[in-house]
């Protein structure tokens, strides 16, 4: 459920739990150019007993990221409705090239990332590409931390972007599932600082999956610091 951390904290503690990522050597000897489709068994059940699960967690938790005072505008988290559409298999394909650049966080602070590998996917048809980053230099943990945006940024999700946390496979297939993409805590509390998803991971497509704006509560919170610096590396190669 990491989504950030507090302001104030520094180095590495600032950067969100999930986004130091393994260099998954093992996924470059396979060849990662397609991945099994998801196993239906329990899907369903499953998402919402998670999305059950972290509605109490915010609401009791003493580490919410959930101010008190704002729990009750907050909570229960709005979600779109579970669609399997956006639930696809995907490929890493690791980066060679472990190119360094500057990412820009919600609090307007900038911090040194690399790109360590391209999760390629098809949706609805449309081959598409998200790059998986981490904290430079790259050290070895079990998720990779995936960081968006899409066309319902603002009007129906956070301005910020979403993210997505997958557990490494040795194999380099990964379930890309939409319906978990979560809101950052700089969302419920602008203390909290947040990676801002670099523009390779803009998508140009809406994605009315996952955690959703409550409403009445999403511009005055939801406006991320100009990204105009935010050059994030020369995107790649759209395939």
């Amino acid at each position: 459920m990491d989504g950030g951390k507090p302001n104030g904290l520094s180095g590495s503690a600032r950067i969100v739990g999930g986004l130091v990522l393994a260099c998954l050597v093992l996924a470059a000897h396979v060849g990662c150019t397609s991945a099994p489709p998801p196993d239906e068994t329990g899907w369903l059940e499953r998402l919402l007993e998670e999305r059950e699960l972290k509605d109490q967690f915010f609401r009791e938790a003493p580490d919410s990221p959930i101010p008190v005072e704002r729990r009750g505008a907050l909570l229960p988290i709005h979600y779109y409705a579970p669609d399997q559409a956006y639930r696809v298999p995907a490929a890493l394909e690791v980066s060679l090239d472990e190119e360094i650049f500057d990412m820009p966080f919600s609090t307007g602070e900038v911090f040194p990332m690399q790109r360590v590998g391209i999760l390629k996917f098809a949706l609805n048809g449309q081959p598409m590409q998200l790059s998986a980053l981490a904290e430079a230099p790259v050290r070895s943990i079990e998720t990779l931390s995936i960081m968006f945006k899409d066309n319902t940024n603002d009007s129906d999700t956070y301005g910020g972007g979403r993210y997505i946390e997958l557990p490494r496979t040795a194999t380099g297939h990964y379930e890309l599932d939409f319906n978990r993409a979560f809101n950052p805590n700089c969302y419920y509390d602008e203390s909290w600082e947040c990676p801002v998803p670099p523009r390779e991971n803009w998508l140009t497509v809406p994605i009315p999956a996952g955690e959703r704006l409550a409403p009445g509560f999403g511009s005055p919170h939801s406006a991320p610091p100009s990204t105009e610096r935010d050059t994030a590396a020369t995107p790649p190669s759209q395939p």
